[in-house]
Formats: structure tokens, C-alpha cells, sequence
């Protein structure tokens, strides 16, 4: 019997920490101990005695009567302060958990969760990190199979089970395996690099620095492996791979070394370079006509600058050379003929004797220098002009220079590893109204007299196209004068380069248009407004000969002309990315933009922990040329790409103004596909995504610098993804905090889309347009700017349908309706006296307001605003980012991933697409079940007046009637006290059965009867 029990699958709550906890010892702290009830087993951890963050690392293993039921029970956690002089304890805070979500062996992951409260009036602070899990290796070391007390049993029973000798499960504390070596090398406490005001958010945790795994040091012998990179984990709701981790770099070159640049480049890491300036060389004794070019070597790095004639060598190249890197204590200049190993000329320098450059000041003059010939002759070898100088990536030449880590790219490659900034072309909207024609001769005319002209309209710009709906026939008008009255809205940018083409064409069979006549206008010609003022409609001849030199000339008398109206809409904001992510919401017309409110400031550090994208050629392993893209408003910075590593480090700054604080700044990370020609690349020779940051300004504090590594996730047809991690620095500053607050109070978006609203259909149409707009423009930069780059910064594949966002959607809805239940919940509690002193206390404030219905509203008020107050202290500290658990990833079904990334229309077999459609039609069928049932309440309701059920219309009006009697003569507050004081009753005095006007209420008669 001791051998089946053995095997049996049991229940392990490994209780892992607890955070921030309330203090409740008298004493400014509490000595916390966490208790697990589940199915009449109760088991307690061990106390941590004077610990508001303790950390128990402890398994509770309970014994589990049925695995296939686990998912209909639940687990209840409490967590208690322990009295030592009195032998009791205070409540601290509990979390209820479903079975449905214990995971197996092997397959765990730490939650974290909220600590609830008890009643109304606890207070409670808080958060606990819990594993739950089945296995067949742990034995129960002790426990308690008593029943355990319900929510009815007796305030004596409470007592005694308070003041009786405490449950102590023997301690089964499991040492979590780590590296312990790298503990004892790398690993330093964090307090040093806290911010003031943060030291006790969480354990203080520093990753190490080095290359592999790393293991977090926490107290009492526990750990889990982590990433690289020094940081500390903040605390997160899903799993420690995918959370947010604040960092502490050394930014403006730490306290110590910072130098004027530091107000400038105060939010990266400052990077030593050496730069050498190679300009020009002369009376080098090279062949006439050939090409010479000059080669810098540094140790085991060396570039080449580009070939010139000897006639005139001029070269005027930077090469920059990362003192990291630096091997050798010599730098070598060297001028060689095309295609030769000997050299003409060189020159050396010693880096000990090399100045250094610190901006604002002016750029080191170039000198010439005389070069030696290979037997070291000075005479005979020429002279070639360089500047040799130490700098940062603050120093001018860091944009153009070329990088010593990009020695294997090949020369069409060069311009796209530089970094460069972007500016989005200014977008319009262009409304085109087509009214009516007049004098139109239709196509085929010989044969418009046994048919109707179906005469229509197809309006051109660019490579947007739109077509009016057919003229109908009428009486009051001829075959000839059509009437159509449509508007129609593009997406055009400046320059006006385009022209608007109104074609009128006649169907004259199925699938056959002939065009009668043609009006073309150029975009930059046409008249713009900022404001909801009328543009008056213009009369167009239209072009009947549509360049037929054979037309005759009888065609030429038929004055053929439309109507139209046109105009460029600069008070709206064309909108290029989704509104709920969007960084700009200024209308397009430039005098009508207000001042800027502030300044957003990123320092794009760097990015770890890379995942390899390009396959290598005769080498094992991959590699990642990345480099990052950041957008908001109309600037797009891109940095530069740092060859072939997993670690990049870019140390880039970049500024923004801010006109409206509610906006969203998108920064992605991508691989460069155009650098090396020997490597082999899946995407061909688009840019493959790493992943994508988005922070939304309005969570960020003025004026402070948040430090925080971002996991990077992609989503894929097998799951979810971290593809790396980025580190950034991100600062807001305010000029004018009462014009920040100002516009809170101002509409979202311009006037123009209140005052003429676009339709839900047309905005998503137009967004597309203008995303195809952008991703032309930008890749007719230099270096282009890919089109698979554009559309994934601006979530072109948002409006998808994924079953996964659906459900995602759903638990968003319900978790905002979770509070409107707990508080039903709470009232019903009330109504069913389970605490008789709190019903007494909600039964008496009831009584209150309703004798001084006036302090109704302020007291509301009054508690939101103590509510807000209170949760200050608990406020965020960190910037949102990426939530896997939000975004249902970890548990999505692989075919309802393999749906989402499904092309449109589907490239999936019939088998596929009908088990899809299928499911569909059942979640389908039951929101038609829901719609039904609400639309039946609402039926219910208009039955009550409709005579629809004579009997029943006849007791609600009799009820009405003598209603409207009694409130006349019995005040409104006796009535509401009355109703109150009913309502609130014991339940005692309560039937189980509905009340009576529910009963009526559910016997009116809906339309459903009628429904086929």
C-alpha cells in the first residue's frame, strides 16, 4: 500500500519568495510564514523573522486523491505575521490559485502574484512567487489531515485553531543548482548601483558580466539561472527569461571620467576610438595612370581605402579602430598600388605619442608626413597628409567613419552598416469628390443606341486606385449628364511628384471598360485647406480624343466636362501606424502645430544574448550583423551595424521633441542582410527581425533615466521566442509641467477628424496607403531603408485576424470587469451575513446616506482620492514592456499560431482550412448564444409596455399605478431606506426561491418564438 502511494503523483507548492510585504510587528517590519491549504492538507514554510522580502526557497508536497479532478480545485495560500509574545498572528495576505494551472515535472515556472485581500477593511501590500507542480519523486514529510474550518465555522473555532500549537512541516528546502564559480568571481552586490528611493523594491541581484550562464545569489541557498549582462530582475508577472531587468551602466564614462561631452552624451557608455584621417598623398613613385591606394594596419585589423589615379591621390577617409580591440603599439600607414603586395611609401606612429580630441573642440589639423620606402630611405618615397587623434562616439568623424570590425564587408555593403537618420515625408490627405458629367458620349456608338451607357468614374494617384459605384438611371437626367456625387481620399506626400488621373469609362460587356474621356491635374496645383471651410467644386473638359490621331473631327464639338472637387487636407493626421501605438498625432499643416512640451532623450546601449541569424560557410556556428531602428514622430534613427556578433554594442544617442506625451516611440532590432556576400541567408536580401520595443511616454517620470534591459521576443509558428535582450536608456524631460498637464485635457487627434470623421474602414484603407508611401520613400534612401523594416515598425499585420489575440482580448475584458465582480461578490457576502459586523457597519452607512443623500458624490470622490493616494507608493517603477502572459503565448495552441502567421488568403490545405472554420463556427456559435440572450433581456423589457402578453402588461401598469400613489405620499428616502434595509435582510429571512419580480420578469414573452 506504502509502494502505490509512493508512485502516485503529488502536489508541490514550492513557496519561492515573497516582496514588499506590509508591516504589521509594531516594530516597522514582520516575521512572515506562508500557509497551503488544499483539500483538507494544510502545510506552513518556516518564518522569516524580520523580513518585509523574505525568500524560503521551500516545497510543500501534499497528496492529491484524483489528478483528473485537480483542475476543478483550488489552492489557497495565506501568508501570516507571526506574534511572538502572544502566540497569534496577523493576516498578511492570501491568493487563491486554480488547479488548471499546475504544470508538470520539469515544466514549472516561478509566478508572481498579488496578494489579495481578506475583507474590505485589511490592508494588505504585496506580492508572493510561487511553482506548482505534479511529481512522483517528492514525499509528503508530514501533515495535518484534519478538516479544515469553512467560511461558516465559529469565531471559537477560529481561536482555537489561532492558539494551538503551530503546524511545522519539517524543512524541505532544495538547493537549486548554480555555478558556483562564477559566484564567487563575478558576482557583487547591487546596492552600489541602486538609485535612491529603490533599495528596497526588490533583493538586490547583479548578473555577471562574462561569457556563459550565470546564477542569481539568492539568500539561503537557492538560485535560477538568468542571461548575461549586469543587471537585476524586476519583479514580473510571467517567466524570469522573459522579464524586464534594470541595469546600472557606467553612462557619460562613470562619475570619474566624465568630460565636457557628458551633458551631450550623458545616456550611453562612452567608447574610446583611435581615428586616423587619411587625405591626400604626393610625388609618390607610382607608374603614371595607375591606381594607388592607401592601407592602415593596427595589429591584426586593417582597412583600405578606396583606389584613386596617381595622378591626383586624394582620398579623404576616416578609419576608426576600437581601443578595446587595439593589439599592437604601432600604427602603420602604407600606399600600395592596386593588386601589389609591395608598398610605395610608409609611415608608422606610436600610440603612446597620440593626442586626444574631446568635442566641442576643433577637428585635429592634418600634417604632412614623409614616408620611408622598404629600405627605410625617406628621400625617395613621398609624402602622404593624416591626422592621427584618440576620441569618443561623440567625435564627428564616428557617422562616416569606417569601423575596423567591418574589415570582411564587401564594398557594396559599406554604405548600409553606417548609421543615419531618416525623416518620413509629409503625408496628405486627398479628397477627391466626383459629382456629376455632363455631354458624355459613351463607347461603341453605334451600338448605345439599343443599350444604357453604364457610365463610371476610376480615379488614379499614383499607384492608388478608386473606382465610383455605376450611375444609375434617371428621369430628370439624360444618358449623357451622369450623376454620382462620391468622395474619394488618398495618401500623397510631399513634393507633389504624383497626378490625379480621372478616367470616365463605359462598360460595354462584362469585364470590358472603354475609357471616353480622361481629365489629368497635377497634386501641386490643388488647393489646400487646414480648416472645415467649404472648397468650392470646379467644371474639367475632359479629353475625348485620348491621343487617336484618327478620331474625327466631329468628336471636337462635344464640350464633354465633370465635376469635381478638390482639395489637400492638411488638418488631419495621416495616420502611418495604428492609433494605439502612435508617436505623432499633430495634423499635417505646419501652422497649425503647437510648440514642443519636451524632450525625449534614448541612449541605445547595446543588445546580448543575440540568437544567430546567417549560417556560415565552412564554420560551425551563425552569426548576427544587427543593428537598431527607433522611430517617433517623423524620425527614424538607424545605428550603425556592428559585424558579426552577438553582442553588439552601438553607445548611440539620439533626441526627440515632444509634442503630446500619450505617444508610443517603437525601437526594433533587425539583421543586416547586405554585409557579407558569403554568407547564406534564409530572408535573402531582406532583413531579418530580432524583435521590437515599444514605451509609451506617459509612463515615464520627468527628468529621470530609466536603465533597463528589454527582452526581445518573436513570435513563431512553435511559440514564443526571446531572440536576445536590448539595453537602453531613455529619458523625458518636461520644459513646462503646466502645458504637459494641459494636454490631457486636449482631443487626442486634430479637429478635423471630429468635425469630419473618417469611417472606421476608410482610416485602416488609408493607413495602408500611407504605410506604402513611407516604405517607398524610404527605400529611395541611402542606405535604403527595407520594406520589410518599414512595416514591421509600424504593424502592418495589426488588423489580422489570430485566434490567440481574440482570447488575449477576452481576459483583457475580464479582467477589467474583474473588480465590478469582486464587488458584487462583496455586496452578496454583505446580504449573506457571513461577517454579521461588517453587514452592520454597510447596513448603518446605507441608512446614512440615505438621510444625507448629499454627501453621496463627495464621499465617492473623497475615497477615489484616498485610493489614488494610497497606491502611490506602489506605483510603477519601470517602463511596460512586452507581457507574454498578456499576450497569451505560453499557452497558445501551435495550430492557432500557425493560423495567425497563415497567409491572406490561406495557403493551407482543405482539410486544414475546414477543421479552422469550424472551430470557428463553435466559439462563433456560442457569442451568437450570448448576443441572443442579452438581446432577449432588452425584449423583455419592451414586452413590459408592448400588450405583447396582455396578462402581464396589465400587472405592471396596475403596479405602476399604485406605485405612483405611494411615492407621492411615502418620501423617496423611507422608500430607498425600505428597499435598503430589505435588501440587506438576514438570510434567515430570505427564501431561496427568486424573488417575485424576477419570476414576473422572466415570464415575458421574447421575439426568439418567431426565430426560424
Amino acid at each position: 500500500m506504502d509502494d502505490a502511494n509512493s508512485n502516485k503523483e503529488k502536489l508541490v507548492v514550492e513557496v519561492v519568495a515573497a516582496h514588499n510585504l506590509m508591516p504589521k510587528d509594531g516594530e516597522g517590519s514582520s516575521s512572515p510564514f506562508v500557509e497551503v491549504e488544499f483539500e483538507n492538507q494544510r502545510l506552513r514554510t518556516q518564518v522569516k523573522y524580520k523580513d518585509l522580502n523574505p525568500v524560503w526557497n521551500q516545497k510543500l508536497v501534499f497528496h492529491v486523491k484524483d489528478v483528473a479532478d485537480l483542475p476543478y480545485r483550488t489552492i489557497q495560500i495565506n501568508v501570516f505575521n507571526e506574534k511572538r509574545s502572544s502566540n497569534s498572528r496577523n493576516f498578511l495576505g492570501k491568493v487563491m490559485v486554480s488547479g488548471a494551472s499546475i504544470a508538470k515535472e520539469g515544466e514549472e515556472v516561478a509566478q508572481l502574484y498579488t496578494l489579495d485581500k481578506r475583507s474590505l477593511f485589511s490592508h494588505i501590500r504585496g506580492e508572493i512567487s510561487l511553482k506548482f507542480y505534479l511529481s512522483t519523486k517528492e514525499t509528503v514529510k508530514e501533515m495535518i489531515d484534519t478538516p479544515l474550518s469553512g467560511p461558516s465555522s465559529s469565531k471559537k473555532n477560529k481561536k482555537l485553531q489561532q492558539q494551538g500549537p503551530p503546524m511545522v512541516v519539517q524543512q524541505q528546502q532544495q538547493a537549486v543548482t548554480h555555478n558556483n564559480n562564477h559566484n564567487k568571481t563575478h558576482h557583487h552586490p547591487t546596492q552600489q548601483h541602486a538609485k535612491p528611493g529603490e533599495t528596497n523594491d526588490i533583493k538586490p541581484v547583479v548578473i555577471t558580466a562574462g561569457h556563459g550562464p550565470a546564477a542569481i545569489p539568492v539568500p539561503g541557498g537557492g538560485g535560477a539561472p538568468v542571461g548575461m549582462g549586469g543587471f537585476r530582475n524586476v519583479f514580473s508577472g510571467g517567466s524570469s527569461e522573459f522579464s524586464l531587468k534594470e541595469t546600472s551602466p557606467h553612462l557619460g564614462g562613470g562619475v570619474l571620467h566624465r568630460d565636457k561631452t557628458s551633458s551631450t552624451y550623458d545616456l550611453v557608455e562612452q567608447m574610446q576610438y583611435l581615428y586616423v584621417r587619411i587625405l591626400k598623398c604626393r610625388d609618390v613613385s607610382a607608374a603614371s595612370g595607375s591606381e594607388i591606394m592607401a592601407e592602415v594596419k593596427l595589429g591584426n585589423y586593417r582597412g583600405i581605402t578606396k583606389r584613386v589615379t596617381a595622378n591626383a591621390p586624394e582620398w579623404d577617409q576616416v578609419f576608426a579602430f576600437s581601443k578595446d580591440c587595439i593589439q599592437s603599439s604601432m600604427a602603420e600607414i602604407a600606399v600600395k598600388e592596386k593588386d601589389k603586395d609591395e608598398f610605395l611609401g610608409r609611415v608608422w606612429f606610436d600610440l603612446s605619442e597620440v593626442p586626444s580630441r574631446v568635442p566641442p573642440d576643433s577637428q585635429l589639423a592634418p600634417q604632412w608626413h614623409r614616408m620611408e620606402d622598404k629600405k627605410g630611405d625617406k628621400s625617395k618615397a613621398g609624402e602622404i597628409m593624416v591626422s592621427v587623434w584618440f576620441g569618443t562616439q561623440a567625435d564627428e568623424a564616428f557617422a562616416e567613419a569606417w569601423h575596423s570590425k567591418a574589415a570582411n564587408v564587401h564594398f557594396d555593403g559599406l554604405s548600409s552598416i553606417k548609421s543615419k537618420v531618416y525623416l518620413s515625408p509629409k503625408l496628405w490627405y486627398f479628397r477627391v469628390s466626383i459629382i456629376e458629367a455632363q455631354d458624355i458620349v459613351p463607347g461603341e456608338k453605334g451600338a448605345a443606341m439599343v443599350r444604357f451607357p453604364e457610365l463610371s468614374v476610376k480615379v488614379q494617384v499614383g499607384n492608388q486606385v478608386f473606382r465610383t459605384r455605376t450611375a444609375q438611371a434617371s428621369q430628370s437626367r439624360s444618358i449623357s449628364n451622369p450623376y454620382w456625387n462620391e468622395d474619394m481620399m488618398f495618401v500623397v506626400a510631399e513634393p507633389f511628384e504624383d497626378y490625379l488621373l480621372v478616367s470616365v469609362e463605359d462598360r460595354v460587356a462584362p469585364g470590358r471598360d472603354e475609357v471616353v474621356g480622361r481629365v489629368l491635374l497635377p497634386v501641386s496645383q490643388i488647393e489646400q485647406r487646414t480648416d472645415d471651410k467649404p472648397v468650392g467644386s470646379r467644371w474639367f473638359n475632359i479629353d475625348n480624343h485620348l491621343g487617336n490621331a484618327g478620331e474625327p473631327k466631329i468628336v471636337s464639338r462635344f464640350g464633354s466636362r465633370i465635376h469635381l472637387r478638390v482639395s489637400l487636407e492638411g488638418g488631419y493626421h495621416v495616420l502611418d501606424e495604428t492609433t494605439m501605438y502612435s508617436s505623432d498625432v499633430r495634423p499635417t499643416a505646419k501652422q497649425l502645430w503647437k510648440p514642443h512640451i519636451g524632450v525625449l532623450e534614448m541612449g541605445i546601449l547595446g543588445a546580448t544574448g543575440l540568437i544567430p541569424i546567417k549560417l556560415k560557410e565552412g564554420k560551425g556556428g551563425g552569426s548576427t550583423d544587427s543593428y537598431c531602428v527607433a522611430k517617433y514622430g517623423h524620425k527614424w534613427v538607424r545605428t550603425r551595424t556592428v559585424v558579426d556578433s552577438l553582442s553588439p554594442k552601438w553607445n548611440e544617442q539620439y533626441t526627440w521633441e515632444v509634442f503630446d506625451p500619450c505617444t508610443v516611440i517603437t525601437i526594433g532590432v533587425f539583421d543586416n542582410s547586405r554585409v557579407d556576400k558569403t554568407t547564406t541567408n534564409a530572408g535573402g536580401s531582406r532583413d531579418s527581425r530580432i524583435g521590437k520595443v515599444r514605451i509609451r511616454l506617459s509612463t515615464l517620470e520627468s527628468d529621470r533615466v530609466y536603465t533597463h534591459s528589454y527582452p526581445l521576443l518573436m513570435l513563431h509558428t512553435s511559440g514564443v521566442k526571446k531572440m536576445g535582450e536590448l539595453h537602453l536608456a531613455v529619458r523625458f524631460s518636461c520644459a513646462n509641467m503646466g502645458n504637459m498637464l494641459t494636454i490631457y485635457s486636449l482631443p487626442l487627434l486634430p479637429k478635423m477628424h471630429y468635425v469630419h470623421p473618417l469611417a472606421v474602414n476608410q482610416l485602416d484603407s488609408l493607413r495602408y496607403q500611407a504605410m506604402n508611401v513611407v516604405a517607398g520613400r524610404m527605400s529611395r534612401a541611402e542606405p535604403p531603408l527595407g520594406r520589410e523594416v518599414v512595416e514591421y515598425m509600424l504593424d502592418h499585420d495589426s488588423h489580422m485576424w489570430s485566434m490567440r489575440r481574440s482570447k488575449a482580448n477576452f481576459f483583457r475584458l475580464m479582467s477589467v470587469l474583474s473588480s465590478f465582480v469582486a464587488m458584487g461578490r462583496f455586496i452578496e457576502s454583505i446580504r449573506n451575513w457571513n461577517k454579521p459586523v461588517y453587514s452592520t457597519v454597510v447596513a448603518v452607512i446605507f441608512l446614512m446616506l440615505v438621510s444625507f443623500p448629499e454627501l453621496i458624490i463627495p464621499l465617492v470622490l473623497l475615497y477615489m482620492a484616498f485610493v489614488g493616494i494610497w497606491r502611490y507608493r506602489s506605483r510603477p517603477r519601470h517602463p511596460p514592456h512586452m507581457d507574454t502572459r498578456l499576450s497569451h503565448t505560453e499557452t497558445v495552441y501551435s495550430d492557432e499560431l500557425d493560423e495567425e502567421f497563415d497567409s491572406f488568403p490561406t495557403s493551407r490545405s482543405a482539410e486544414v482550412v475546414r477543421m479552422r472554420y469550424d472551430r470557428l463556427r463553435s466559439v462563433a456559435g456560442r457569442i451568437q448564444t450570448v448576443v441572443g440572450d442579452m438581446a432577449s433581456q432588452g425584449e423583455r423589457v419592451q414586452a413590459l409596455l408592448s400588450w405583447r402578453d396582455p396578462r402581464a402588461t396589465f400587472l405592471f401598469v396596475s403596479f405602476c399605478l399604485f406605485a405612483a400613489v405611494g411615492f407621492y405620499f411615502v418620501p423617496t428616502k423611507a422608500v430607498v431606506a425600505l428597499w435598503g434595509l430589505y435588501v440587506l435582510r438576514p438570510p434567515k429571512f430570505r427564501s431561496k426561491l427568486p424573488s417575485k419580480a424576477l419570476s414576473f420578469f422572466r415570464r415575458l414573452p421574447t421575439k426568439a418564438d418567431s426565430f426560424l
